[in-house]
């Protein structure tokens, strides 16, 4: 059987390739290359050097070696989107973005070209099958474990995709590249939104976007004008540095709107609700469950998996409702549910 491995030039993805190769696969290594700039260059993800990393560890390995320009893609998919949430007053995650949009859409179909039958990359999550259906579970290394970005995989997908690293320690993935000898065995973890190395989000949506975003006005929550902010981009729900002005109280970002171009700030104590909906919601198992669920429910990346109940809309979109309140739940971020490790699904935060 022949395998499509997704290489970044990082470690992990290098020691999925061997670890492939380990069981007998026929491997194929690729890197897709998505953002053609001279800022990319020494920072970021998927940069020339990281091509020169992952051609040398699939040489290394005597697999042959692609990269793929994904660019038009890459742009369209998400670049475009991170603008035009941004611009909308939203806070996305392009990164999930360019999974499903990437990874698991336009490299699956450059697969099918190649006739290899599965792609590998190197997250960290598992697959396992259950009752004729296929269930997206937690990582052993729950330091590294990347579900909450995979959460878009259909079932169709999921039984495509391996994930060679899902049971093991991230300790573990570097000995085995420094045993196996992989220039990259040292090599750090890339923390940056490729397209945003420098990690200033509003400069990258006003220069890719081509808009300067005009300042406006900071409000309280009964409407009154209370300081001016520079533009909406640079700010999201729960901010509380670089707002400037003297208040008499700590204030953070409680809400964005984009058609008034306005910024209400407020107390702490003012972030926390128990009430989300969410679009675009795809649920793992490939149907939404026929009422209300007990689940966990979590909000952003780094937040902890909190107890909620979630119900089915008629519409497809799904609400949400923690038992307890939690802080600044973010407009275009992703909520994703679990039951204990197993992803069930999730959606875009409305």
């Amino acid at each position: 059987m022949r395998a499509l491995i997704a290489m970044s030039g990082g470690v992990d993805s290098s020691v999925a390739a061997k670890l492939t190769q380990d069981m007998g696969y026929d491997c194929v290594g690729c890197m897709m290359k998505l953002y053609d700039s001279a800022e990319t260059a020494e920072h970021g993800c998927c940069t020339a050097l990281d091509a020169e990393d992952a051609r040398s560890v699939a040489f290394s390995l005597g697999m042959p070696f692609y990269v793929f320009n994904f660019c038009d893609g890459f742009r369209e998919n998400v670049v475009d989107r991170f603008i035009s949430e941004y611009l909308a007053g939203r806070t996305p995650n392009p990164c999930i973005d360019c999974n499903s949009y990437m990874k698991f859409d336009k490299l699956m179909r450059r697969a099918d070209e190649l006739s290899c039958e599965k792609i590998v990359t190197g997250h960290y999550a598992k697959i396992e099958e259950r009752g004729g259906k296929l269930v997206l579970k937690k990582a052993e290394d729950i330091s590294k474990d990347q579900s909450y970005v995979l959460y878009r995989l259909t079932q169709e997908q999921l039984a495509r995709v391996m994930f060679p690293l899902g049971e093991m320690k991230k300790s573990e993935v570097r000995e085995i590249a420094e045993r196996s000898g992989f220039v990259n065995s040292h090599k750090r973890d890339s923390q940056d939104i490729c397209f945003v190395p420098d990690g200033d989000y509003a400069s990258a949506v006003e220069r890719l976007g081509g808009v300067c975003v005009p300042e406006g006005d900071f409000i309280s929550p009964d409407g009154s004008v209370i300081g001016r902010h520079r533009g909406i981009i640079r700010y999201t729900v729960g901010q509380h540095k670089g707002l400037g002005g003297n208040y008499p109280e700590r204030m953070f970002v409680l809400k964005i709107d984009a058609e008034k171009n306005t910024v209400t700030l407020g107390t702490e104590d003012l972030l926390f609700s128990r009430e989300l909906t969410a679009s675009r919601f795809n649920w793992i198992c490939g149907e939404p469950p026929s009422g209300g669920i007990s689940c966990l429910g979590r909000i952003r990346y780094r937040h902890r998996e909190q107890p909620a109940k979630a119900y089915p809309l008629p519409d497809g979109r799904v609400r949400v409702v923690f038992d307890e309140p939690q802080r600044a739940i973010t407009p275009g971020q992703s909520v994703v549910l679990y039951d204990g490790d197993e992803v069930l699904g999730g959606g875009i935060i409305d």
